[in-house]
């Protein structure tokens, strides 16, 4: 059974930067996808990257596409999100996600991982 675990959440001040990482473990196959979104409190999740085993990638939030960049270690199972430049509206939980191919947002996420929250202070 496939799990993901995100890690490197925190707090940070407002330019400040967060590496997260999310790790898997259990795949049943060679072609996956991993993808991170966030949800705000009180506000619907939102898709940010996502990457595949071959190593494409597909932005989901144009916001971020300056600020945050996705790159995987094969060797470690780790799909990273490094993020700068934080600001308050960063605030959220981010969670990993797994499915087959980087679809469509709105579909994408066969397995999800619990989430790790990060918070962007003045």
């Amino acid at each position: 059974q496939l799990q993901l675990v995100e890690s490197g959440g925190g707090l940070v001040q407002i330019g400040g930067s967060l590496r997260l990482s999310c790790t898997a473990s259990g795949f049943t196959s060679d072609r996956y996808a991993i993808g991170w979104f966030r949800q705000a409190p009180g506000k619907e999740r939102e898709g940010l990257w996502c990457i595949t085993h071959n190593g494409g990638i597909r932005n989901y939030l144009s916001s971020v596409k300056d600020r945050f960049t996705i790159s995987e270690d094969k060797t470690k199972n780790t799909v990273y999100l490094q993020m700068n430049n934080l600001q308050p509206a960063d605030t959220g939980a981010y969670y990993c996600a797994a499915d087959n191919v980087c679809w469509d947002q709105s579909r994408f996420g066969n397995s999800w991982g619990k989430g790790t929250q990060v918070t962007v202070s003045a």
